[in-house]
């Protein structure tokens, strides 16, 4: 049985709902999807990072940068809530998925604590996502869709202490691995809308920019594709 994790902000409930409804309905094998629900977190006292609105936006007070999402710092929390067992997949709610998540687990390979799609990726555009701030790090978007081996001793250093003090620039640059323990996936499978090769047949399409229901992103490649998985309720489960 697959374990799948995608990050969830009620903002973007139809952005959710596409990504799990696309998943399941690809996946031939046995799958548990968990929304990563940051209320829920707080709730069971695993989170407890600052944050603040400052401009209408989140804002994550020690980064001191904005977040543009609710699971920006939470999705690091992938090892502890699957025990710190087994192999997990984690990824934005802005997905799109055309093919079986089972090419993906079978690739993973126990050398590595982390699997994912090494972009080189530097954003033109100051915003995205229906205004949210588009910021700029190194190894922009690898945490977008990370396989986890949950179980890799350096995984264990992703404790509730370490994911609310961190920066989050040091957390989505893997700070806590060594460049060895980082293993590489198919770009296929994290192919950035409007950045990514239109040669590679995408497996999972990223909507990194806006999901086709945000003004302005109608149009782009596979929205027709996205638009026939909206609206779709999605009932959340804890994480």
């Amino acid at each position: 049985m697959h374990s799948v994790f995608i990050g969830y902000d009620p903002r973007f409930q139809s952005a959710y709902d596409v990504a799990e409804k696309s998943l399941r309905e690809k996946c031939t094998g046995g799958v548990k999807v968990f929304p990563i629900v940051l209320s829920q977190l707080k709730s069971r006292g695993l989170y407890n990072r600052p944050t603040s609105i400052k401009d209408g936006q989140l804002y994550d007070e020690i980064s001191a940068a904005p977040m543009s999402t609710e699971f920006a710092i939470s999705r690091f929390m992938t090892p502890l809530l699957s025990g710190y067992q087994g192999w997990a997949l984690f990824c934005d709610s802005d997905f799109l998925f055309r093919s079986d998540i089972a090419d993906i687990f079978a690739r993973a390979d126990e050398k590595y604590a982390v699997m994912c799609v090494q972009h080189d990726y530097h954003p033109k555009e100051g915003l995205k996502m229906d205004g949210q701030a588009q910021t700029r790090y190194p190894r922009k978007n690898w945490s977008s869709f990370m396989l986890f081996n949950s179980a890799h001793p350096a995984n264990r250093r992703l404790t509730p202490d370490s994911i609310n003090t961190l920066p989050g620039r040091d957390l989505h640059r893997f700070c806590w691995l060594k460049d060895e323990e980082i293993g590489s996936l198919p770009h296929s499978w994290n192919w950035l809308e409007g950045h990514s090769d239109p040669e590679i047949a995408p497996d999972a399409v990223h909507f990194t920019r806006g999901t086709p229901d945000i003004p302005g992103y109608e149009g782009i490649l596979y929205a027709d594709e996205w638009r026939r998985y909206a609206g779709r309720q999605t009932k959340l489960k804890a994480a």
